[in-house]
């Protein structure tokens, strides 16, 4: 029986197994191979080593994700507190108007951003001057708080939904008032939704190309439009370096994440 039961289990395990060589491990092991070799398929060191060159525009890539994953957990952790204080048939609300804009593609998100903001756009149009701001580091980071925002929100939001209501009204009969509730007893609890929700962000934010591509104005690079740019010319190798070593940035923060972390309650597993 625990034979059968063992092959089952195998057969039914065998298309996800076969998803994630075809797809994760394969394409994983392409990027390393184009990495480490030359134009001729030759194994070389050169790749890696002219990345020094790459240096500020990883430093421009990880400066305004960290901008942008403080400004949505600033934002979006108030946000979920407020959510799941509210009653359960408003959290519903709340969560479909929040995941609304999800619904649209992340192209048609980013051209209205660029309505809105651009020299004659919505927002110049209703102030009745010209604020440049398309072309900014500012319009970026706005765009990244856009788009990512839910994904603070969700994993905190569904944190502090699982507390036990029991600790509110301890912490209320032992003279905590709202703020002290919230500092001493919610947010300690609430911190591997924080941690799940700053992953979620920043990994993105510091691989995106179509965001700073638009609202950037192509006036600086982020190193997602860098990396999209050496494979569209053509140069492979170089681009699978960059790739490479974006890989292991996002390995590193997912680590660090992981071991400030708890297992549960929207925790973030590597």
């Amino acid at each position: 029986m625990k034979k059968k039961k063992s092959l089952m289990q195998s057969i039914a395990a065998a298309p996800h197994i076969f998803w994630a060589v075809l797809f994760i491990v394969l394409p994983l092991i392409i990027v390393v191979y184009y990495a480490f070799t030359d134009a001729n398929g030759s194994f070389s060191f050169e790749n890696i080593a002219s990345l020094t060159e790459y240096a500020p525009i990883f430093g421009l890539s990880i400066e305004l994700s960290v901008i942008a994953t403080a400004i949505c957990l600033l934002l979006g952790y108030p946000l979920a507190y407020i959510i799941a204080k509210a009653k359960p048939q408003h959290q519903k609300i709340f969560i479909m108007l929040l995941m609304l804009p999800m619904w649209t593609n992340l192209l048609i998100r980013t051209y209205s951003i660029m309505a809105i903001l651009d020299d004659g756009g919505f927002l110049n149009s209703l102030l009745g001057t010209t604020f440049h701001i398309v072309g900014t580091k500012g319009a970026v980071i706005f765009g990244m708080v856009y788009d990512f925002l839910p994904y603070m929100v969700l994993p905190i939001y569904t944190c502090i939904s699982k507390i036990d209501k029991n600790m509110w009204e301890a912490a209320s009969d032992l003279g905590c008032n709202t703020v002290m509730t919230l500092i001493k007893v919610i947010l300690p609890l609430s911190m591997s939704g924080i941690i799940s929700g700053v992953t979620m962000v920043f990994v993105p934010s510091i691989s995106t190309f179509y965001i700073s591509q638009k609202l950037g104005g192509g006036t600086f690079e982020l190193i997602g439009d860098t990396i999209e740019r050496q494979f569209v010319t053509g140069a492979l190798n170089v681009g699978a370096a960059i790739s490479l070593v974006m890989m292991v940035l996002i390995l590193i923060s997912l680590t660090v994440m992981n071991k400030f972390g708890d297992d549960d309650d929207g925790g973030i597993i590597v």
